[in-house]
């Protein structure tokens, strides 16, 4: 198949699902990519928790910090969220490396912003720049965005994401203001990770090990069902958006990092075709690079 005829595949599966759709997959061996969208700035939402992983990765490596080392994190002053920390009521000792594992695993925004205290913005945003993705910027905290979300929402707080007016407004929701990236700076970003380019093979090792782990299955991986092939991923998720970025491994070696990222125009948070068609997507994806 043709990259202009996957092309035009993929744009018909998030037709159907009534979502607007991105995405990149690239082999991350041979380097044969395809794609629809591959270039357009996208929100990333928590997405952007795989820049901050590596950046800790890459400090630990450099003996700028130590992934053992333990940190408070009491009640108060929590960043909000349904997962982990975030959802926890009494106060709490870990080590960095366990707070990286809530942020990937179930994309705890509480274990994020402490990770995020620790390591800096701003060398966030070098790691970025250093591995190439010149597209990539960590504008805020997750803490931060959220906090714009209820300044865009107004008095009326969540139930006015339900109005199309206050989601066209909504900071969090245009990448020019908020943290960003494009699918193709996210499967940059995976090869990188996956090949140990971005930290010494150890460090490498553990970092595809806590994206292994993460435990939502209705996205990237509900489009490879089956036991011998391998996905490791990180979601994102705001009003309108649903996003997953990760690898796929097949038994036979073969190796495929997929970004995609999908926005409708419906608010509802329960949309199961939107959240299903990204692994239909990502599916279409690598049966086209896998392909004789």
């Amino acid at each position: 198949m043709t990259e202009t005829a996957t092309a035009a595949r993929l744009d018909a599966a998030f037709a159907d699902a009534g979502v607007t759709g991105w995405l990149h997959a690239v082999d991350i061996d041979s380097g044969a990519q395809t794609g629809t969208g591959a270039d357009q700035p996208v929100c990333t939402a928590s997405v952007h928790k795989v820049c901050v992983l590596v950046t800790l990765h890459e400090l630990a490596a450099a003996g700028t910090l130590d992934l053992t080392e333990q940190v408070e994190c009491p009640p108060a002053g929590r960043t909000p969220g349904p997962t982990g920390l975030a959802a926890m009521l009494d106060p709490v000792r870990l080590s960095l490396r366990d707070a990286a594992f809530l942020m990937m695993s179930v994309s705890d925004n509480t274990a994020a912003d402490l990770l995020l205290r620790r390591v800096g913005r701003d060398a966030v945003n070098r790691t970025t720049a250093r591995l190439g993705l010149t597209r990539t910027r960590m504008a805020c905290g997750f803490g931060e965005m959220l906090a714009t979300m209820r300044e865009d929402a107004g008095p009326a707080g969540a139930r006015a994401l339900a109005d199309p007016h206050v989601i066209a407004r909504l900071r969090a929701l245009d990448p020019a203001r908020t943290n960003r990236g494009t699918p193709r700076d996210m499967t940059r970003l995976l090869g990188a990770l996956w090949r140990d380019e971005t930290c010494p093979p150890e460090y490498g090792a553990a970092m595809r090990r806590i994206m292994g782990l993460q435990v939502w299955p209705h996205r990237l991986a509900s489009g490879f069902p089956f036991d011998d092939v391998h996905v490791a991923g990180k979601t994102g998720t705001l009003p309108t958006l649903r996003n997953e970025v990760g690898v796929v491994e097949y038994p036979d070696g073969g190796r495929y990092a997929v970004a995609v990222f999908t926005r409708t125009a419906n608010p509802a948070a329960t949309l199961p075709a939107a959240d299903a068609v990204i692994g239909t997507a990502a599916r279409i994806a690598v049966d086209a690079l896998r392909a004789p």
